[in-house]
């Protein structure tokens, strides 16, 4: 039995059906993480095209990080990026222990500063009013994933100084040890490109595209408790959401 379904007579690039077809084996495990991949001559014998449109498949699956090439070993599958559900409330580390990973927190500061005028709004706080801000860097299986700028109220963040935020995720203990009760929060997702403090902090090079990310945390009390920046490498990690369709029974041409 073949591994792979024929190529069809279709309007789609035949480099686009190959990408599919190499697609679907790797993601029904057929092809399994760090599995080698066919050859670009035994693709090529396989669905009947040219190199050339075998190397485009590829490379398309590669910019996605599916795949991985190594010099003069061939094209294997990749290591499943890290990945935490958007859909659903909860820390960094609970949500990556879940998947099995390792997460350590770099602390890189504690500091109790004048809040700026958007995270004083944020957080319902007068203008002049002062805040905790944590700043750490979160590594994922010793990988560098995320920059996180933390802000919170003074009777929080003073509090949490005494806490191993190296190890503990901050929902977790405002949630069991302090007995405040998380409710919701508001994202907003765009895109920066790392200046020379944020690429040091992740390892990477400056002008690499980072995920920007605020994120406000209410309380079940309706109280903005925990706002925050965060920085992420989108090619050592992923955000996911399921999206469901809403039915209405408007007429579809009103």
């Amino acid at each position: 039995m073949t591994l792979f379904r024929a190529l069809e007579s279709s309007a789609a690039p035949l480099y686009s059906q190959v990408r599919e077809r190499l697609r679907e084996r790797i993601v029904d495990g057929t092809y399994e993480p760090e599995a080698r991949l066919p050859a670009e001559s035994e693709i090529s014998a396989i669905f009947s095209v040219s190199r050339i449109t075998v190397r485009q498949a590829l490379a398309d699956l590669q910019h996605e990080g599916l795949i991985v090439k190594v010099p003069g070993k061939g094209t294997f599958v990749a290591q499943p990026k890290p990945s935490q559900d958007l859909a659903r409330l909860e820390g960094f580390g609970e949500a990556m222990s879940r998947r099995g990973h390792t997460v350590i927190n770099s602390v890189l500061s504690h500091l109790t500063v004048p809040a700026e005028a958007h995270v004083a709004s944020q957080l319902h706080l007068p203008a002049s009013a002062r805040v905790t801000e944590i700043r750490r860097v979160r590594h994922v299986d010793d990988a560098p994933v995320s920059y996180e700028i933390t802000y919170l109220p003074t009777r929080i963040g003073d509090r949490l100084r005494g806490e191993n935020l190296a190890e503990r995720d901050i929902f977790l203990i405002l949630e069991t040890d302090y007995g405040l009760s998380l409710s919701h929060a508001d994202i907003q997702i765009g895109a920066v490109s790392a200046d020379t403090a944020l690429a040091r902090a992740l390892d990477l090079a400056p002008g690499t595209a980072l995920l920007r990310i605020e994120r406000l945390t209410w309380t079940v009390d309706g109280e903005p408790l925990d706002f925050e920046y965060l920085y992420v490498r989108g090619d050592a990690f992923q955000y996911t959401l399921r999206l469901p369709r809403r039915t209405t029974t408007t007429n579809p041409g009103n």
